[in-house]
């Protein structure tokens, strides 16, 4: 009887270790990819193209209500008419699909314009980051405007 308890207890231990390293491994991940999508808003917000050519792997695909963005095109966008007063991101939903690839989805608020068109306020973004050489880079971006 007393083996069970000692078994029962050691694998009480085990599953709490293993469980708690689990959600920190993830909670770090997570607040690593917050921090780069957070970083990518500010650089298309400043006009940095060098985060773009860092921070996405070449073959990289934008889509929003414009169409279909490649890496070059991206590139060249940031240093286009567009001028972003302000940017927010919240509201983030997380998931790891695999040890190499992530999915964040989120909120953003923007207050902005290209040309004299009017960015969408609201918007619900999906991005994809892959894992590659032990960097995390953006493979694809999508977004939907939200109309309230």
């Amino acid at each position: 009887m007393k083996k069970i308890i000692i078994l029962i207890i050691s694998l009480n231990i085990f599953t709490s270790t293993f469980c708690q390293t689990k959600n920190s491994k993830e909670t770090k991940l997570k607040a690593q990819i917050i921090a780069l999508e957070r970083a990518g808003w500010e650089a298309w917000k400043n006009k940095n193209a060098s985060w773009f050519q860092n921070n996405t792997t070449d073959e990289c695909v934008w889509i929003n209500s414009e169409g279909i963005s490649d890496k070059i095109q991206m590139i060249k966008s940031t240093q286009t008419d567009c001028n972003v007063k302000s940017v927010s991101i919240d509201n983030f939903k997380f998931v790891i699909l695999s040890e190499n690839t992530v999915l964040l989805s989120y909120v953003a608020i923007q207050d902005g314009y290209c040309g004299d068109k009017k960015l969408s306020e609201k918007i619900r973004a999906s991005v994809n980051y892959v894992k590659r050489g032990g960097k995390w880079l953006e493979a694809f971006y999508m977004e939907t405007t939200i109309v309230e």
